[in-house]
C-alpha cells in the first residue's frame, strides 16, 4: 500500500486560512442562508456490554492477551487444522479477489493524487492541406486559391494544473484513500471468514468422525441386541414386539450411521472448495485419527471499547463515512470559482509543398517559436440545482455509511454476547453430560456384575453399554458446540485483528468545514 495510505495527516486543507481571513463576508452572506440544516447522522459510541461479559463466565485479561493472535487457530493445537489453513490462505479464490479489489483501490488513489500535480506532455505533428480554388481562404487571399502546404508543430512543453483553492482535488484524494483502507478492512475480513469457515468446517468434521466411530460401535450393539431377541423368539421365550423393536433401533442405528458418513463428506467437501481444490482433496481427510484441544478463548478488559481497533469490517465502515465525509467537501468546493492555468511552448513552421525541403530549416529556428499563457476562473452562477443535487446526494451516501457504521457495531456487540452466551451453554451442557455419562458407566458396571454372578443374562449387559455409548454419542456433539464457539468468540474478537483506529480519534463532522455558511449563502440566493 502507498505510503500516503498510511499516514492522514489532520492539518488544514488548502485555502483554509484565505476563508478565514474571508470570515466577515461569508458571515454576511450567511445571513441570507436558511435557518435550519438538516442534521447528518452521528456516529454511536462503544455499547454497554458490562453486565453481558459479566454474565458470560470467560476469563478477563489485559488488552495484550485478550484480544486473539493472529493466528488464533493454533490454539487448537492441530497440525492437520494448521496445514488446511495454510493452503487455504495461499489459494482461496475469494481470498484472490478481494486482493485484486484492494489492488484496485490503491490504483484509484494514484488516479485521483493526479489531480494535485500539473499534466505535463510534449506534442508533435505534421499536417498537410491544400486550400479550395474558391474557398474562404481564395477569399481571403485569391493568390492561397489551390495552393498545397506542409506544417508541422513541435511543443515540448504543455502543461495545464487546476489551483487547488478550496481543497476539492485534496479532498477527492483523501476519499480515494479512505476507499482504499475500507477495502483493506474489508479483505481483512474476507480472510477472517475464511479462516473461521476452515476452522468451523474441520472441527465439525472432526467431531462427526468421533462419533462416527461410536456410532459404529452403537449399530454393532443394537445388531447383537436384535439377534438376542431373534433367538429368544425362535425359543418362544420372547414376544414378537420386543423383537420389532430391536430391529428398529438397529435400522435407526444404521441410518445414524449413514447420515454421519454424509455429513462428514460435506465438511471435506467444504474445506476442499476453501482450500482452492476440487472436491477429491479433502476427500478421506478425517479417517486418520485426528487430534484437537479444547481451546480457551478469553475476553480483553477493554471491551468493548477497543472494539473498533480490533474489527476489520467496523474499520471498513468507518473508512467508508470518512470517504463520504471528504466528498461532502468536494461538493462543497464546486460552488466555489475554480482557477486553471494552461502553458505551452514550442516552434511552428508552414511552407508551401514546392518548398518542402525548407520546412525543417523554418521550424528549427528561433523565429518559428510560439508560448501562450492562459489563466482560466470559472464561476458557477447557474447550475439549474445539479450542484446542490450533487451536494445532497453525497450528504445521504455519508449518512447511509454512518448508519452502516452504528449496525456494524451493533451486531459486533450481538456477535460477542452471542458467542458467550453459547460457550457457557455448551460449557455447562458438556459438564452435565460428562455428570451423566458417570452414573450410565456405574449402571454399566452393576449390570456386568449381576451378569457375572448369573443374576440377569446378557441384554441387560448390551442395553447398558449402548445406552452408554449413546450419552457419549451426545456429550461429542456437545463438545463440537463447544469448539464452534470458541471460534465464533475468536471471530466476534476480530480474529486478531488490530491495525483499526482507537475509539478516541475524532470521527469525521462535514458540515464544520469553513465551506458550509458560503455554500448556504449561494443556495439562498438561487445558486447551484
Amino acid at each position: 500500500m502507498p505510503d500516503r495510505m498510511k499516514t492522514r495527516l489532520p492539518g488544514p486543507r488548502p485555502g483554509s486560512k484565505r476563508l478565514m481571513g474571508a470570515a466577515p463576508l461569508m458571515l454576511a452572506l450567511a445571513g441570507c442562508a436558511p435557518a435550519a440544516q438538516e442534521q447528518r447522522a452521528e456516529f454511536m459510541g462503544p455499547p454497554a456490554m458490562d453486565r453481558t461479559i459479566a454474565a458470560g463466565n470467560v476469563r478477563s485479561v489485559s488488552s495484550e492477551k485478550g484480544w486473539p493472535s493472529p493466528q488464533w487457530w493454533r490454539a487448537f493445537r492441530s497440525a492437520e487444522l494448521d496445514g488446511i489453513m495454510d493452503k487455504a490462505l495461499q489459494d482461496n479464490q475469494n481470498l484472490r479477489k478481494a486482493a485484486d479489489t484492494l489492488r484496485d483501490a490503491e490504483a484509484a488513489v494514484d488516479i485521483a493524487s493526479s489531480r494535485l500535480t500539473p499534466y505535463v506532455e510534449a506534442d508533435l505533428s505534421y499536417k498537410q492541406y491544400r486550400y479550395a480554388e474558391h474557398g474562404v481562404a481564395a477569399g481571403l487571399n485569391p493568390l492561397q486559391g489551390g495552393k498545397e502546404k506542409s506544417a508541422a508543430f513541435l511543443n515540448p512543453i504543455s502543461a495545464k494544473w487546476e489551483l487547488d483553492f478550496w481543497g476539492k482535488n485534496r479532498a477527492l484524494l483523501d476519499a480515494a484513500i479512505g476507499d482504499a483502507l475500507a477495502q483493506e478492512g474489508e479483505f481483512e475480513q474476507t480472510r477472517l471468514l475464511l479462516t473461521t469457515s476452515v476452522a468451523r468446517a474441520f472441527l465439525r468434521g472432526f467431531i462427526l468422525a468421533e462419533q462416527l466411530k461410536l456410532a459404529k460401535e452403537l449399530t454393532g450393539m443394537r445388531r447383537e441386541l436384535r439377534q438376542l431377541a431373534e433367538t429368544r423368539y425362535n425359543t418362544g421365550i420372547e414376544i414378537l414386539d420386543v423383537v420389532q423393536i430391536a430391529r428398529a433401533n438397529e435400522e435407526a442405528a444404521v441410518r445414524r450411521e449413514a447420515a454421519l458418513v454424509a455429513a462428514i463428506e460435506i465438511q471435506e467437501n467444504a474445506l476442499a472448495r476453501l482450500m482452492g481444490e476440487g472436491p477429491d482433496a479433502a476427500r478421506g481427510l478425517f479417517a486418520a485419527r485426528q487430534t484437537v484441544a479444547p481451546a480457551q478463548p478469553t475476553l480483553p478488559k477493554t471491551l468493548p471499547i477497543e472494539l473498533l481497533a480490533h474489527r476489520p469490517d467496523l474499520m471498513a465502515a468507518l473508512r467508508r463515512a470518512e470517504a463520504w465525509a471528504e466528498r461532502i467537501h468536494a461538493a462543497k468546493a464546486l460552488f466555489l470559482p475554480s482557477v486553471d492555468l494552461s502553458v505551452s511552448a514550442g516552434l511552428e513552421a508552414s511552407v508551401t509543398s514546392t518548398q518542402f525541403a525548407k520546412l525543417g530549416g523554418y521550424l528549427f529556428n528561433p523565429g518559428a517559436m510560439v508560448y501562450s499563457v492562459t489563466p482560466g476562473l470559472h464561476l458557477p452562477i447557474f447550475q439549474g440545482g445539479k450542484l446542490t443535487g450533487n451536494l445532497e446526494s453525497q450528504r445521504a451516501d455519508y449518512d447511509q455509511a454512518v448508519d452502516t457504521y452504528n449496525e456494524t457495531l451493533l451486531t459486533a456487540a450481538q456477535q460477542v454476547a452471542d458467542a458467550l452466551a453459547t460457550l457457557k451453554r455448551a460449557r455447562t451442557e458438556y459438564e452435565s453430560q460428562a455428570r451423566f455419562i458417570k452414573a450410565r458407566r456405574t449402571e454399566l458396571e452393576l449390570a456386568r456384575i449381576r451378569l457375572r454372578d448369573g443374576l440377569r443374562d446378557k441384554r441387560e449387559y448390551v442395553q447398558e453399554y449402548a445406552d452408554m455409548l449413546d450419552a457419549v454419542f451426545i456429550q461429542r456433539g456437545i463438545e463440537g458446540d463447544r469448539l464452534v464457539a470458541s471460534v465464533d468468540l475468536f471471530q466476534a474478537l476480530g480474529g486478531g485483528y488490530d491495525a483499526g483506529p482507537h475509539a478516541y480519534e475524532p470521527k469525521p463532522a462535514p458540515e464544520t468545514d469553513p465551506l458550509t455558511p458560503v455554500v448556504e449563502a449561494v443556495q439562498s440566493l438561487g445558486g447551484g
